[in-house]
């Protein structure tokens, strides 16, 4: 285990999102979004399960504040539920909705923790979808803006830090090129037109809350996992950077460049999204930061049998719940295999070839499978990982990364989207019967690193 210490102002927080934990989903006002309506679709979600309670964060956020102040941390990221604020995603305000985030935000202040604050983390409110597809239509861009706006003004003397939209990828190719998120999409040929509209919105978004609140700190999340060649044959190199381009620089270069990549761009000509006159010059517009997601990385080959991309992305197979390490390689519950270089690999992107943007590690975590013994949560392997990752961040910053902040996911274990409640991230467990909270061991070692960094490593 490193003895880490980070600068003293080096923000260090925790994530959730809203139809992971807040529950309460036909409260005061609240209107369905497309999660609501796919999690009670038999079959989608494991063990049927849904979002209706998940930790009951709506209620019991004052508890849950009260973990982070005796983790001793600096920021929360959390998002709004867009349909809790505008039922239907345009027309009227929910002024309920509004009151519930005032009550939450003033206690996370008043409490000493800033908030970070996430527009969409893909609960699209479902009229939407029913009337264009989400994302999928273009207006959805200009109803995202208006909500972005409404929240900057009724909310916005609260946040002093924006997230406009979480991981647009995942959303496009989860949720509408393979199905297996909300809104359970399988349209491959959207894939390019989403994902534009995501940024256009995130675009408009960003121009509206500048608009209202000058002073406001705004940035986006992306995820980041390196893809690197399954063997060292040519093609499967050729297959790793084609794999990069759509799943990783889809969103840095129009981002952070100004246009699309170049190769994707070729391969997916026929598919191209309508730009309209000025949305890449608006899409580039200067952030004030870039939020990264990462937890691992991926492997590539060559496959003639994939339209276009001529890629296949490996995966690293079934990997069952206790079975934590597969050909020499360990790997979490999820199946995603643990490799901290991954996360140095990323900032070395944006400092070397995206001119060192200021960068915040917006996601990072494991899931593993903890018990609560006598009262304590021993996750071990939660430790390490964090550990390890964390010392790749540091390692990055101390070769001139510009990154301020890491949020670690997730505060506490919640609806983890299509494996339900069966995989637990949370450096907080949840007895989801009873709703009882007890700090695992992970939490209280991250507190450690928080006061020791703060003090300088005395």
């Amino acid at each position: 285990m490193s003895n880490l210490i980070f600068p003293p102002d080096f923000v260090f927080g925790v994530a959730t999102a809203a139809y992971q934990v807040e529950g309460a989903v036909a409260e005061d006002g609240r209107g369905p979004s497309i999660w609501d309506e796919f999690t009670h679709r038999a079959g989608k979600i494991h063990q049927n399960q849904n979002g209706d309670v998940a930790c009951d964060h709506y209620h019991r956020y004052p508890e849950d504040i009260a973990l982070m102040q005796e983790m001793g941390l600096d920021a929360y990221r959390l998002s709004l539920s867009w349909s809790r604020i505008i039922p239907e995603g345009a027309g009227a305000v929910n002024q309920k909705g509004l009151d519930y985030y005032r009550r939450l935000l003033d206690a996370l202040l008043e409490a000493g923790i800033t908030p970070y604050v996430t527009l969409f983390h893909w609960d699209m409110p479902l009229e939407l979808h029913r009337r264009y597809g989400g994302f999928q239509g273009r207006q959805a861009a200009y109803d995202f803006a208006d909500y972005a706006g409404i929240v900057a003004r009724e909310l916005g003397d609260r946040i002093g830090h924006f997230i406009t939209l979480n991981e647009p990828w995942e959303h496009c190719m989860m949720g509408h090129f393979l199905g297996e998120h909300a809104p359970g999409v399988r349209k491959p040929w959207n894939y390019w037109k989403i994902m534009h509209h995501q940024l256009l919105g995130h675009a408009l978004g960003m121009e509206r809350i500048r608009e209202v609140r000058p002073d406001a700190v705004v940035g986006i999340t992306t995820s980041q996992l390196p893809v690197h060649p399954l063997t060292d044959r040519e093609k499967d190199h050729r297959a790793a950077a084609v794999a990069n381009e759509f799943m990783n620089f889809i969103t840095l270069d129009p981002l952070l460049k100004g246009h699309y990549p170049e190769d994707l761009s070729r391969r997916l000509r026929w598919f191209a999204p309508d730009f309209g006159g000025d949305d890449l010059e608006r899409i580039s517009a200067p952030l004030d930061f870039v939020g990264i997601n990462n937890y691992q990385r991926e492997f590539a080959r060559h496959s003639a049998l994939m339209p276009f991309l001529k890629a296949w992305v490996v995966g690293s197979g079934k990997v069952s719940d206790r079975d934590y390490v597969k050909d020499g390689l360990q790997y979490t519950s999820m199946g995603w295999e643990v490799y901290p270089e991954s996360i140095h690999e990323v900032l070395k992107w944006l400092q070397d070839d995206y001119g060192n943007p200021t960068v915040m590690i917006t996601e990072n975590g494991a899931a593993f499978e903890d018990e609560v013994v006598d009262g304590v949560v021993d996750d071990h392997r939660r430790v390490a990982y964090l550990d390890a990752y964390l010392a790749q961040v540091k390692r990055a910053m101390d070769e001139g990364a510009n990154v301020t902040g890491y949020f670690a996911w997730s505060l506490m274990d919640n609806f983890e989207w299509a494996t339900g409640y069966s995989k637990r991230f949370g450096l907080v467990h949840v007895d989801y019967e009873t709703q009882k909270r007890t700090i695992k061991n992970s939490g209280r070692w991250y507190g450690d690193l928080v006061r020791r960094s703060r003090s300088g490593g005395t």
